[in-house]
């Protein structure tokens, strides 16, 4: 392995990665394989590509080809070198509208085609769920297909040239024509009765190698035969493929029936209409998604729902056809929907069903393997009946959905891998029996890979198999190519990854409750579909920060996961719970708990951090920045008795930057001034504030360590709002901490103890169904999340998680309240990531709302995230992360006030860009100060005018 990896760092400088834990996070796609590559390459550039191959060649190494790694089929991972293309061979290259066709690297991803092409009219018909961070190569790879496939065709009717390289080192271009590959003309001649009548005998026939393209009367397209061989026959360099004209206009009919196998019942007729997509959806499918989310649009009456999607020249035309399918569908009932953010809302059932059908109605683990069968529309709802009556035979339930249009059916089951693996090929080879009877396909889109490739004797002839295997010799005839994929597959039940990782249990830490007490099963909730690695700030997400940032798999939530069940198996990272390979992995984690809501399984990265870092230096000493950014309540507190004296102290740089670097943290970093007079001490002394309107009963506003010492303002406005609501306000008495600092630092025996420090003091007040109003969003997302998954065997910790409340919530719920009037106030809002997480931000957008405020919510991190900006070694990922949202937004809005209630989200507005920001309190304060004729700034409030500088 040495040797190899040295041959490959001369072919390929600076691009190639045999680390313990890059392996770790490559040796799975989003299938329930394992399987542990000896390296990672990453080319730049196609020569790159080449030489690569030919080391791998010459040392009779496995090559596998990535793009995404969204794969759940097990077709993108591989024993010996995996080249990851997405990292640096990502662009699109050239769209030209003339003849409609667009020129890409196979690493480019198929949202950036489509941003591309969209200027002049154009787009790439096939979109897959996962278009956000698939790339164009892996979608050519499997013949990827996605909801208008029904419209516009698979992958392989969309490609018009590929640039390959095959296993022999042989490079051409594949189009249409055989003479590229020697020997294929003659393989065609003497198949020709297997080719016409066992292969593309409907639309979403992937299983297996789609050879029918390579017939005369099809045009014998090369391209197209290649499209969908799963890497196993040679490696793309480039695609030319073709794009179609964006329909104008489009409308949604969403029409409900009595159950899944009612609706594909329909589909046939539906399909006259030539619609963009037809799509099904279960009940319980949107009842998990309602659950996770909170709301979902109104559905028509029934168990199971078609969204048909019509186009047409403009909306009025779109929505007349739409009309027109709905009256004729037999349906229940209908809606139709104008394209616009409804029917979006629509579509996100569907695209997040990939990861929420990770767990079925009971919220146990579902897992793919069965994942993408399909069957002739006119067959499906008699399939659908069928399998239903499969599942119940074998024990098991899931989540279907899918693209009816096309016959095609996703579902994830809840197979025992962890308990009862020896379950799964009985039920495959019944599943692969059924589908095939039905004159279906094992795969409708997403290629065998590990998952099914030894189930295509139960759907093709010995005759058409034998056919498989001939055309992969003439290309790639050492089997180098993806091997055990398609041809000689590999057992359907081996290298399975969950059997072969160890119960972590619970010990001391977190609870996991939901994950029966397992930190194990709870790494496990990623599947790997990789929504982490789109551009989810774009989408008003906030994960990953950090890979946003670096674009490096080992940032991605799925990789830190990746590495965590890579601890749990013990084989490869052996190291336990200080192996090096994980605290690298979980290092430029902020912890910003965004995972456990973006990601649609719910992992929750932050969390995993605090259990490892607990489990690591339990009994131990901890790294120095622990004691004094971990611990930070408590300095605090100590520093408040002498504030002018400490903010003297670290006022002067050189003794600033040496304390720094002595608690190790980054020295560029200011430390942010003690308040003079902290707001308990104002609390003890405060002049009488007016009541407002007696009646909505008491509230206790909990002040917070940070507030307290760092934002007393943001407190004495909250009194005022509150008051002037017609709330009467108690304050927390004593120091009452959330214990967040310990937390984030593992410290996890020292948070519980203040923790239960903190029930003490607030349960009598929620037993009385009093509101805790917290204004720090990080303290309150505490009360929220991690104090009952810490202490939930304690019942007070749910009694206070229940009643605890952001003041946004809370003026929310008062129907009565008048805000003050912010009319013509221009505002750039920073949600915090943790009350993004934990409550989200719709009640602060609906107060701002109603005080007539302007407002423009900034999606994405800050970058600080407490500790994490300040410590060393994380400085210049803080900024990057903040390049993301929070410095372009302040940029374009120079006069806007900021708005951010998060502490570490003002102190990163005021380092990096001289802005001072303003907590929601203070901006409805009824006695703030009055606006200058400068817009959005507060008169008497000074910013900086110039910014840091920082790279």
């Amino acid at each position: 392995m040495t040797d190899l990896v040295r041959r490959l760092e001369r072919a390929v400088p600076g691009g190639v990665d045999a680390s313990t834990r890059r392996r770790a996070e490559y040796s799975s796609d989003a299938s329930n394989y394992r399987v542990v590559p000896r390296a990672v390459v990453f080319p730049r550039h196609v020569d790159e590509v080449l030489a690569a191959a030919e080391v791998a060649r010459a040392a009779g190494v496995a090559l596998t080809a990535r793009g995404g790694g969204t794969s759940v089929a097990g077709n993108a991972v591989g024993p010996g070198v995996v080249v990851d293309f997405s990292r640096r061979l990502n662009r699109v290259l050239e769209v030209d509208p003339t003849s409609a066709t667009a020129l890409v690297q196979p690493g480019a991803v198929l949202a950036e085609l489509q941003a591309a092409a969209a200027p002049h009219g154009l787009r790439f018909g096939p979109d897959p769920s996962t278009s956000s961070r698939c790339t164009v190569g892996g979608m050519i790879g499997n013949n990827a297909c996605g909801p208008r496939a029904v419209a516009y065709g698979t992958t392989a009717a969309n490609v018009v040239e590929l640039d390959w390289l095959d296993g022999a080192g042989r490079r051409f271009t594949a189009g249409r024509g055989l003479d590229p590959v020697p020997g294929l003309a003659d393989l065609v001649r003497a198949n020709l009765g297997v080719l016409r009548t066992e292969l593309g005998r409907f639309g979403r026939q992937v299983s297996g190698y789609s050879l029918e393209h390579l017939l005369p009367e099809r045009g014998g397209d090369l391209a197209k035969a290649l499209t969908g061989t799963e890497g196993t026959c040679g490696l793309l360099l480039g695609a030319r493929v073709r794009l179609v004209p964006v329909t104008p206009a489009r409308a949604l009919a969403v029409l409900g029936y009595p159950s899944m196998p009612a609706a594909a019942d329909a589909v046939p007729a539906l399909l006259a209409h030539r619609p963009l997509a037809v799509e099904g959806l279960d009940r319980r499918l949107v009842d998990v998604v309602r659950r996770h989310r909170g709301r979902v649009p109104e559905l028509p009456a029934g168990a199971g729902w078609l969204l048909v999607e019509i186009g047409g020249d403009d909306e009025a035309a779109a929505l007349a056809a739409a009309r027109t399918v709905a009256a004729g569908a037999g349906a229940l009932a209908c809606r139709v929907v104008a394209a616009g953010p409804e029917a979006a809302a629509l579509w996100r059932i569907r695209e997040d069903g990939a990861g929420l059908a990770g767990r079925t109605p009971s919220g146990a683990p579902a897992w793919p393997g069965w994942e993408d069968a399909a069957v002739p529309p006119e067959r499906l709802g008699a399939y659908l009946r069928d399998f239903d009556a499969l599942l119940a035979q074998h024990g098991l339930d899931g989540l279907p959905f899918g693209h009816f249009g096309d016959g095609c059916v996703h579902v994830r089951l809840d197979l025992p891998l962890d308990g009862a693996p020896e379950r799964l090929r009985p039920f495959l080879v019944d599943a692969a029996r059924l589908v095939a009877s039905h004159g279906g396909s094992l795969s409708g889109e997403h290629g065998d890979g590990r998952a099914r490739g030894e189930l295509l004797p139960l759907m093709y002839s010995p005759a058409a198999i034998a056919l498989f295997e001939r055309f992969k010799g003439l290309l790639d005839p050492d089997d180098l190519l993806n091997p055990g994929v398609v041809v000689r597959p590999a057992p359907v039940d081996a290298q399975l990854r969950r059997p072969a990782a160890r119960p972590l249990p619970a010990d001391g830490g977190f609870r996991f409750a939901d994950d029966d007490g397992d930190l194990t099963a709870a790494v496990h909730r990623c599947v790997g579909v990789g929504k982490c690695r789109g551009d989810t700030s774009a989408a008003g997400g906030f994960m990953c920060p950090s890979y946003l940032a670096t674009r490096d798999e080992k940032d991605s939530t799925r990789g830190r996961a990746r590495v965590l069940q890579e601890l749990a198996n013990g084989t490869l990272v052996d190291g336990g719970w200080r192996a090096a390979e994980v605290h690298d992995a979980l290092d430029l984690c902020l912890s910003c708990k965004a995972c456990g809501t973006d990601c649609p399984t719910g992992v929750d990265i932050a969390t995993y951090k605090s259990e490892l870092l607990y489990r690591a230096y339990r009994g131990r000493l901890r790294p120095r920045r622990h004691y004094l950014l971990g611990r930070l309540p408590s300095w605090a507190r100590l520093a408040g008795l002498v504030p002018r004296a400490v903010n003297a102290v670290l006022a002067v740089r050189p003794l600033r930057r040496a304390l720094l670097r002595l608690g190790g943290l980054d020295p560029r970093r200011d430390v942010p001034r003690f308040a003079v007079r902290p707001f308990r001490r104002w609390w003890r002394r405060r002049p009488a504030v007016p009541t407002g309107p007696a009646g909505r009963g008491p509230v206790l506003l909990w002040v917070d360590s940070f507030t307290d010492a760092f934002s007393p303002g943001a407190a004495r406005s909250a009194v005022r709002v509150l008051t002037a609501a017609g709330y009467v306000v108690t304050v927390s008495a004593g120091e009452v901490c959330c214990a967040l600092t310990w937390i984030t630092t593992g410290q996890l025996d020292h948070a519980k103890a203040r923790l239960r420090r903190l029930l003490a003091a607030f349960e009598p007040h929620a037993r009385a169904g009093t509101p805790i109003v917290g204004l720090e969003p990080s303290c309150t997302a505490v009360l929220r999340s991690d104090l009952v998954e810490l202490l939930g065997d304690d019942p007070r910790a749910h009694t206070v998680a229940a009643v605890t409340r952001t003041l946004a919530e809370l003026l929310d719920d008062a129907a009565d309240w008048t805000p003050p009037d912010l009319a013509g106030a221009a505002v750039v809002a920073q949600p915090h990531c943790h009350q993004h997480a934990t409550a989200g931000y719709d009640a602060d957008l609906r107060v701002l709302g109603r005080a007539g405020a302007s407002v423009s919510a900034i999606a994405g991190c800050c970058g600080l995230a407490g500790n994490f900006g300040m410590e060393a070694g994380h400085y210049d990922v803080s900024v990057a992360v903040a390049e993301n949202g929070l410095l372009p937004a302040l940029r374009s809005a120079p006069g806007a006030v900021l708005l951010a209630d998060g502490f570490s989200c003002r102190t990163q507005a005021e380092q990096l860009a001289g802005r001072s920001g303003v907590h929601l309190a203070e901006l409805l304060d009824p006695e703030r100060l009055t606006w200058n004729d400068v817009p959005g700034v507060l008169r008497g409030r000074r910013s900086p005018s110039r910014p840091r500088k920082h790279p």
